[in-house]
């Protein structure tokens, strides 16, 4: 009787497993792309950088991503695709104005602390073509728009003492932006640590009811005379190598999620 052969031991990969295997090979040119485009510059970085990091030939590239700026903007959105998850789920929390916006500050600093949240403020926008270049300025329009609505709901709902809601968003956006910029990943604070100071420090002086502090850089014994990390945060941080981009763009088939 002839043994009956079954799909393990089939020649062809399953159209499932043949599809996750693309989408992890698709991960790995993002990731190891974005990670070089950070170190090296947009235009100094490579895809034979790339392709050389990744132990593959350069045409083995385009079976993934058509161009060296296709993959600048997938490495944009996949940050700008966090960004729009977060404000998603603070607008359906019920909390009031202060609690929307520390909320925001908090979970996009984290994100600016990552790689992909880096790109949506590293790199210039004008290296994209008109279509992504629109994306994205209607994007970090998008962002603006969100910070100054919770700021002007908190005024409203007495949670944030009165304040001009464009202006106030500016200072927070600018100081949340520039995290992109300074922060190192073998620093001494996490993206965590970093999110929880900056919620205090950017909202503290806009509450009208007490917020409980947790300081990432004060001592135990309650005094903040301890030597500042060598990582993390920093006294002095380089200008930045291009202008910065953010917001809405387009989603959905593109990574798994680090874990946290």
């Amino acid at each position: 009787m002839n043994e009956r052969v079954t799909d393990d031991h089939s020649p062809w990969m399953p159209f499932e497993s043949r599809r996750r295997a693309r989408d992890e090979k698709r991960e790995a040119v993002l990731r190891t792309a974005v990670h070089l485009f950070l170190e090296q510059g947009y235009h100094r970085a490579t895809l034979n950088d790339v392709a050389e990091r990744l132990n593959i030939t350069k045409p083995a590239l385009y079976n993934y991503f058509r161009s060296k700026e296709d993959i600048l903007f997938e490495c944009w959105a996949l940050g700008q695709e966090r960004v729009d998850e977060i404000i998603a789920g603070i607008n359906g929390s019920g909390a009031d104005g202060l609690g929307k916006l520390r909320a925001l500050v908090r979970a996009y600093a984290a994100t600016m602390a990552t790689e992909f949240g880096a790109s949506m403020v590293r790199f210039n926008p004008r290296d994209l073509s008109p279509d992504n270049e629109k994306t994205v300025r209607a994007a970090k329009r998008g962002i603006d728009r969100t910070f100054r609505r919770y700021i002007a709901d908190g005024v409203a709902d007495g949670s944030i003492k009165p304040c001009d809601p464009k202006l106030t968003a500016f200072v927070i956006a600018g100081s949340l932006n520039w995290i992109g910029h300074w922060y190192q990943r073998d620093g001494a604070l996490s993206p965590d640590a970093i999110a929880d100071e900056f919620a205090v420090r950017l909202t503290e002086g806009l509450t009208n009811r007490p917020i409980k502090k947790k300081s990432a850089l004060t001592a135990p014994d309650g005094n903040n005379n301890r030597k500042r990390p060598k990582g993390g945060l920093h006294e002095h941080h380089p200008r930045p190598a291009a202008r910065a981009a953010d917001q809405p763009g387009r989603a959905g088939h593109r990574l798994r999620r680090p874990p946290s």
